[in-house]
């Protein structure tokens, strides 16, 4: 069968792509035909997605590839979770806020009242991240003006097909789905208070959800894929064993192992591991790491100051560095809003007696390092608790170009790390619609083994230290 074509929207928290992918027996490849920004924006209440603009650069790059490909089959959307937008009526109530704003703080509260965290694991199985939706949800202000709700990767495949459903991957992430049913958690929602009818049809990877809207001038059928980012990625890890641990790189670090079933124990809850849903029904156990949000907030403050500071440069000299530097808790929820991140680094390091790092290449290489710790610690922490056997790291995303941050996360775990794609969550998303479509078919392990022959890893061996 000659390639069909495929167009991945992959939309991260700091900038999105629309990728084509040709996909077939033995075949697939993606290049990038659109990229552009992403970010907040803060207005009177809050701190917001500029989701306006974000869907006008997805048409654009979906209307280029249309003229690159007439032949497009199918599109496919995937992005951050948790985040969401009220719909009254078939129309956006408010766009939706951005996880990070700090109005989430009083919504934890109100959740936690009702349902402590450990009644909350037992159902749901997801790590305490103060943002997850149902206690966005509890901070709402304008739930009682909306007859529904649509994660931001949903609420763009309603715009293009006028279809309102709930991709399962990241409804997962909700905290409002029930990890035994795969269904929403109805006990969970009347318990919080929470309408019923404020929830969408779900879907699994794979659905059809029906052509554009004829008006977007746009002939391709959507397909809901693992919506969530990170579930797209999982599909696309080159993984040609099972003994592997995978971290998915990017603002947020996302680190952990695939299983069949959840792991619940008490010791899961404790070290605040979650388990979300994957493709194919996988368990995604894992625990998020703050991510090089740490080093591009850093590097956006340097900026500020002198237009000439490059990452590049820096990352290159932080290689080169023989002195030593601090390694602080990458995880601290000091460092999750925006601005002024180099200072919150060396107040942490201050507070805790440690010497704060002196120049622009100590803080990288402070931020590489205990990053590379936090990482490691997380793989070893998912094999003890899942008792799954892991014998290599798989690193995909933007993190797999980091050399020194492959080779420091080599040298702690004792283990081989291969690295890359660059670019797995769109790989990802686009093997889920060619399965679909019936241009390739198998098990994850057989999509994996594709990535691994048209994508090879760079391998980074542990050196004795």
């Amino acid at each position: 069968m000659n390639a069909q074509v495929v167009a991945a929207v992959d939309l991260g928290a700091t900038s999105g792509r629309v990728m084509l992918g040709h996909v077939g027996h033995n075949e697939l490849s993606v290049r990038p035909v659109a990229r552009f920004p992403n970010g907040p924006v803060r207005r009177a209440d809050g701190l917001h997605w500029d989701i306006d603009a974000l869907y006008s650069s997805v048409l654009a790059g979906l209307a280029a590839t249309v003229r690159e490909e007439p032949q497009l089959s199918s599109i496919g959307v995937d992005s951050w979770a948790v985040d969401y937008a009220l719909m009254a009526g078939g129309q956006m109530v408010a766009p939706p806020f951005h996880y990070r704003d700090d109005r989430t703080a009083a919504g934890v509260e109100r959740v936690h009242a009702i349902a402590d965290h450990a009644e909350l694991y037992a159902s749901n199985g997801l790590q305490f991240l103060p943002f997850n939706t149902l206690y966005q949800f509890a901070a709402e202000q304008n739930l009682a003006d909306a007859d529904g709700f649509l994660l931001v990767p949903d609420l763009i495949n309603y715009w293009l097909t006028g279809r309102q459903v709930a991709e399962q991957t990241n409804a997962s992430t909700t905290g409002l789905l029930n990890l035994a049913t795969g269904q929403w958690d109805d006990a969970l929602i009347e318990k919080l208070g929470f309408s019923r009818s404020l929830f969408p049809e779900l879907v699994t990877p794979g659905t059809t959800l029906g052509p554009v809207r004829d008006e977007l001038g746009i002939r391709a059928d959507v397909v809901a894929v693992g919506s969530h980012d990170t579930a797209s990625a999982v599909v696309a890890v080159p993984a040609t064993n099972d003994d592997f641990a995978y971290i998915s790189c990017g603002t947020w670090g996302l680190v952990g192992v695939e299983l069949n079933s959840p792991v619940l124990t008490e010791a899961s809850r404790a070290a605040n591991f979650t388990n979300e849903g994957g493709v194919d029904g996988r368990v995604r156990y894992l625990h998020n790491v703050m991510g090089l949000w740490l080093l591009s907030e850093c590097v956006r403050e340097w900026q500020k100051e002198d237009a000439s500071v490059d990452l590049l440069e820096l990352l290159a000299a932080a290689s080169a560095l023989t002195t030593t530097v601090p390694i602080f808790d990458a995880n601290d929820s000091s460092f999750l809003a925006p601005d002024g991140m180099p200072e919150r680094i060396a107040a942490w390091c201050t507070e805790h007696d440690l010497p704060a790092p002196q120049s622009r290449v100590e803080f990288v290489r402070s931020i590489i390092e205990s990053l590379s710790v936090a990482f490691v610690d997380a793989v070893r922490t998912a094999s003890d608790l899942s008792g799954k056997s892991v014998s290599v790291v798989h690193i995909v995303g933007g993190g797999s170009q980091n050399e020194l941050l492959c080779q420091l996360i080599a040298d702690r775990s004792g283990m081989p790390v291969l690295a890359g794609p660059v670019e797995a969550t769109a790989i990802g998303n686009v093997l889920v619609q060619a399965r679909a479509q019936g241009f390739v078919e198998g098990s994850l392990e057989s999509l994996r083994s594709l990535v691994a022959a048209a994508f090879s890893p760079k391998q980074y061996l542990p050196r004795s230290r």
